[in-house]
């Protein structure tokens, strides 16, 4: 299932990259935006904007992590719904930081392509579950009917 392992898009000058868990990815972004949070010079733009930021970025992780721990496809495309819903939230306050000059763009650009690439993965599992092709993750803690 996609969400078990994403891969970024070969746009990256036609390079076939590595495949990376999701569960890693996600975590990493989080940390990332973290520092990067930690890093923003202090006014009350930086610190609303980073706290929204902050939020949503490591809300993109537990609830990636949560998901594949999910007892029936319901709660899987419920929690990648809230997934993909972050990653474009994070994408969101990525812009406004640089769009407001807070941040250098270049100093955010691999952040922004990262939030892009999550939310298009996201997508892309949510499809593949609603199609109910392999079946989701499941719990240990499952309960057998």
């Amino acid at each position: 299932m996609n969400a078990e392992v994403g891969t970024r898009n070969a746009e990256q000058k036609g390079k076939s990259l590595p495949v990376r868990d999701l569960k890693e990815r996600t975590k990493a972004f989080a940390l990332a935006i973290v520092r990067l949070v930690d890093d923003l010079a202090w006014s009350r733009a930086t610190d609303v904007i980073g706290r929204q930021l902050l939020r949503a970025a490591t809300s993109v992780a537990g609830n990636c992590r949560s998901a594949r721990r999910a007892r029936s496809r319901k709660e899987f495309l419920a929690k990648m719904g809230i997934v993909e819903e972050e990653a474009d939230e994070s994408a969101f306050w990525l812009e406004l930081l640089s769009e407001t000059g807070l941040v250098n763009s270049t100093k955010i650009a691999e952040l922004r392509d990262e939030a892009s690439q999550l939310v298009a993965i996201t997508i892309a599992s949510i499809r593949t579950a609603r199609e109910g092709g392999r079946p989701v993750p499941r719990s240990a803690f499952r309960v057998p009917h």
